[in-house]
């Protein structure tokens, strides 16, 4: 009777333990989830190239509306933030010039094109797990939007 004590006794203080990191964690997402939707202009560098940071995570691309301009080399910067599941990114546009499938990992993976056509192109993660729905059905899925 006194092992079963101490046993939820433990289990107890571990989970108050936990606790802080669990309220962080929430936190966390729920910023990604404020920030879904959030529409970033690449900016073009003096070198002639627009340049942007694309983060990936749990189920979401961050920004997840990407603006570059039309016949101007763009560079991606795509690298997985959080998580343990696995991730790409597509876009599948080849007659605007944006043509890509990249696994994202923990490292930088640039992702250069140039876009010959104005237009919204949808940028999605197709992976999905056994029979479960696919990455881009739970919200990983965004747009780049080419303008002149």
């Amino acid at each position: 009777m006194k092992t079963h004590r101490w046993t939820i006794s433990f289990l107890v203080l571990v989970l108050l333990s936990l606790h802080p990191l669990l309220a962080t964690r929430a936190a966390a997402a729920e910023e990604v989830a404020e920030g879904k939707g959030k529409r970033v202009v690449a900016k073009v560098g003096e070198d002639g190239v627009q340049r942007l940071e694309v983060l990936s995570g749990e189920y979401y691309f961050e920004p997840n509306h990407i603006v570059v301009q039309v016949d101007t080399p763009v560079e991606l910067l795509v690298r997985k933030v959080d998580g343990f599941v696995p991730h790409n990114v597509i876009v599948q546009a080849p007659a605007a010039g944006i043509d890509f499938k990249v696994d994202v990992d923990d490292e930088v993976r640039p992702i250069r094109f140039t876009p010959t056509k104005t237009g919204r192109y949808e940028m999605y993660c197709d992976k999905s797990f056994l029979w479960f729905e696919s990455h881009r059905a739970k919200g990983m899925e965004g747009i780049i939007e080419v303008v002149e």
